[in-house]
């Protein structure tokens, strides 16, 4: 995260936001990561108000730190407050990303468990619960590709996509704790092999 803006953000910027997050929160069926793509257009593309490795470095920490993987959402925010600013906007970019994405899906969370639970012998329930396993698969699939195509160097980068194929398949198809595999990718990138 050593490439930095500085920006000049108004209180409507900090509202639009946050009503942002609060949109994709209500579209994070599968967890918030399935939102990154979003995230990114918004963030990086359309406001500039992140860089691409920003946004990245955002992701990879909060990914590989232990807690909850939402925490990528506080590092945007971090980095959009520290970008117009100093620490202290950081901590209220933090403070209206993490609201904003929790506060819609906590309650409509909250809400539908308690009366799909009620329901669960519903032919729509059971429906709605299968119908969802693809359209999460897909959502996570296109993050992959938003933080793969940051290289721009397909080509080269050959043994990366190999790797992320193998352990695709190894994740769908054996039962082996991620732990293992993030570890034995942490070794091949150690020894320079991806």
């Amino acid at each position: 995260m050593n490439e930095s803006l500085h920006l000049s953000l108004q209180w409507s910027d900090w509202l639009h936001l946050f009503a942002k997050y609060m949109l994709l929160s209500l579209l994070s069926v599968g967890g918030g990561i399935t939102t990154a793509p979003e995230m990114h257009r918004y963030l990086v593309d359309q406001q500039r108000w992140l860089t691409d490795p920003q946004f990245n470095a955002s992701i990879a920490i909060a990914q590989a730190a232990p807690g909850p993987n939402i925490l990528f959402v506080a590092l945007m925010g971090w980095n959009v407050g520290n970008n117009a600013g100093s620490m202290w906007i950081g901590l209220l970019g933090m403070l209206i990303t993490m609201v904003g994405i929790l506060l819609p899906s906590t309650t409509l969370t909250y809400l539908a468990a308690r009366w799909g639970h009620k329901n669960r012998e519903l032919r729509g329930v059971r429906a709605f619960k299968l119908g969802m396993a693809p359209i999460v698969v897909a959502l996570v699939i296109a993050t992959g590709w938003i933080l793969a195509s940051a290289h721009n160097r397909p080509a080269e980068d050959w043994r990366l996509w190999l790797l992320t194929a193998v352990t695709a398949i190894i994740v769908w198809r054996v039962r082996i704790h991620l732990l293992w595999l993030l570890g034995a990718g942490a070794l091949l990138g150690w020894f320079g092999l991806v």
